[in-house]
């Protein structure tokens, strides 16, 4: 699972949510993750996507944000559509499978909103490879230590509405800017 595709703060903005997701799915992602602040039932509908001209599944996980105070309703609709719920933090571990001529991954992705500060310092204490958060309606890249700490943006209050798609094999990092609707 190299190649993750990111979104953050949709707050209910179901139409906005799809064209992230159809983006991300044009750059041939893997996994969606929805990194909080989900907002209605509507936005996760538009997480439970089949890859392009196949009938395979995208996996999505998510995790919910400060502004989702109806988590428990939208965490019992997730799973009635197959999406996985890791509130409040997710973790993948990036350990390469037995994959011939791929290059090895290693470490662990931790994802979350971003409003809890222990969630995040924990992950920083930890030195996961990646931490990917929202909450601040900000595209960021930077690095704390050895962790990459990765904000994809967001889909509603933004002055730009992005994305992004995170390479772990190549430690690569786009992000797409997303038309406001």
């Amino acid at each position: 699972m190299p190649r993750f595709g990111l979104l953050s703060d949709s707050h209910g903005r179901a139409v906005t949510t799809r064209l992230g997701v159809q983006a991300l799915l044009a750059c041939g992602i893997d996994v969606l993750i929805h990194l909080g602040d989900v907002g209605s039932v509507e936005v996760i509908d538009e997480l439970a996507v089949h890859q392009p001209n196949t009938a395979a599944r995208v996996p999505a996980r998510l995790v919910f944000g400060n502004s989702d105070w109806d988590a428990e309703p939208l965490e019992k609709y997730a799973k009635t559509l197959g999406i996985q719920v890791d509130h409040p933090v997710g973790r993948l571990d990036l350990t390469p499978g037995v994959t011939p001529g791929v290059a090895p991954d290693s470490g662990e992705l931790v994802f979350c909103h971003g409003h809890q500060p222990q969630v995040m310092t924990q992950a920083l204490a930890q030195e996961a490879r990646y931490l990917c958060h929202g909450h601040t309606h900000q595209a960021s890249d930077t690095r704390s230590g050895c962790t990459r700490v990765i904000n994809p943006g967001a889909l509603c209050r933004a002055h730009r509405y992005t994305v992004a798609v995170l390479d772990t094999q190549a430690d690569d990092l786009t992000f797409l800017t997303i038309p406001a609707r």
